[in-house]
């Protein structure tokens, strides 16, 4: 019989005690709160050392064998942070990956603490598919695992080795993308694994009381998610249910407290929210009336009334990929203004038309997180206003490097190969 897999948690503490691995250690007395460094694979510091915590998990877990696995990092981190984020006792306290000097995230044990451990009996930690998480991080990670060229015997060892693809192939600093080679079969786009799957899809939501931000995660569900009430709802229906938090504990107005207790009380079976083939689509489960619009992502469009109210009990569409493609395209031309890709949904009242939205009662916010990537690459690259290559130096000496038209051509490509309707979701 095989080794059986170990509960992270137990297995985590242990490594912050012996402090073996750099960078991991408990920043307090009390063993609470802790830190893991979290440096992305490209950059071009990037040492072995950086990466070894994801490694060692992948180790234990059963997930990579030295000498017989590939590595893969992209994979081992995802995995590692998956797990964390299954566990209710813990929770990030501090992101600081975007650190250029010290990348890092603080994560910190709550309630009952580290000692809280699962009996021994609890069934081993399953890479489940429905997960909370900070992915917008890892995109890069991900497109880079399935078309970063990689350099045999070169580098720091034990670094993540990936497919080979040949030495005239140019590559972006933020997808890591093949560009067009002469001469070369197509080696497909890989802008579809970043968009098309359906069940590798993830939502942020964030969401608002009286304007005050009470709430926010990224969570990753096949069947799509549905925005709750801190009851859960009915837990027999389809979709990762995201709970809103109780309003006692972060609001002091008690008249609005309660306010806000009845809009989360009459969601009933929540919000359903989901993307089906090029849309994002809605449907309320509850008595809770709901008013949707598309708008930016630092604060809702309130100078016309909304896009639209939520239906109750079928489906409506909130979101077509279609037009939000096409004037990607059209702003990475110089033609056209970046595209909006964020949903806002107003619960409970009327939408804030011509008032304050901060005055709502419960409002909430929807990023799908590979479309704010796609708009985040066009703006990396200067979008028309970058006439030359980027290019990124990686560890191993080698320059990554797509041009603005290239980009452009996967994203005309990803638009024709889905088929696309004009008309909307009924």
């Amino acid at each position: 019989m095989g080794t059986p897999k170990p509960r992270i948690l137990p297995w985590l503490v242990s490594q912050l005690d012996g402090g073996h691995l750099e960078g991991v250690a408990w920043l307090d007395q009390r063993r609470t709160r802790f830190r893991i460094p979290w440096k992305h694979g490209l950059r071009q510091d990037a040492q072995q050392e950086d990466f070894g915590i994801f490694q060692a998990w992948a180790e234990a877990s059963g997930a990579y064998t030295p000498g017989k696995d590939k590595p893969d990092l992209p994979t081992w981190k995802r995995n590692f942070r998956s797990a964390l984020n299954r566990k209710e006792g813990l929770r990030l306290a501090e992101d600081r990956s975007k650190d250029p000097r010290d990348p890092h995230k603080v994560y910190e044990f709550v309630d009952s603490g580290i000692r809280d451990f699962p009996e021994q009996g609890t069934p081993p930690d399953t890479d489940g598919r429905c997960n909370t998480s900070n992915s917008q991080e890892d995109i890069l990670e991900l497109l880079s695992s399935i078309a970063l060229g990689s350099v045999p015997d070169e580098g720091p060892p034990n670094l993540p080795v990936t497919p080979e693809y040949p030495p005239q192939l140019l590559l972006s600093p933020n997808l890591d993308i093949p560009a067009p080679c002469p001469n070369l079969e197509p080696l497909g786009n890989p802008l579809k694994r970043l968009i098309v799957p359906e069940e590798e899809w993830e939502f942020e939501v964030t969401a608002f009381y009286r304007g005050r931000q009470v709430f926010q995660h990224t969570v990753s569900c096949p069947n799509g998610l549905r925005l709750v009430g801190p009851d859960l709802g009915d837990g027999t229906l389809t979709g990762q249910p995201v709970p809103l938090p109780e309003p006692g504990a972060l609001l002091t107005d008690r008249g609005v407290v309660g306010y806000v207790s009845r809009v989360l009380s009459s969601l009933g079976g929540g919000l359903a929210l989901w993307r089906a083939g090029q849309w994002i689509c809605a449907r309320r489960l509850g008595r809770c009336h709901t008013y949707w619009a598309v708008g930016e992502e630092l604060l809702p469009d309130t100078s016309h009334g909304p896009d639209g109210e939520v239906p109750k009990d079928k489906e409506g569409g909130v979101f077509n990929l279609g037009p939000f493609l096409t004037e990607l395209i059209a702003f990475i031309e110089g033609s056209g203004r970046s595209p909006r890709y964020t949903l806002w949904f107003c619960m409970g009242e009327s939408w804030p038309q011509d008032q304050p939205w901060t005055k709502k009662l419960v409002m909430v916010k929807v990023v799908p997180t590979c479309l704010k990537a796609l708009l985040d690459m066009a703006r990396d690259g200067g979008a028309s206003s970058m006439e030359n290559t980027v290019d990124l130096h990686i560890s191993n000496g080698h320059s990554l490097s797509l041009t603005p038209d290239q980009y452009k051509v996967y994203l005309q490509d990803l638009v024709q190969d889905m088929d696309f309707e004009v008309s909307g979701v009924v």
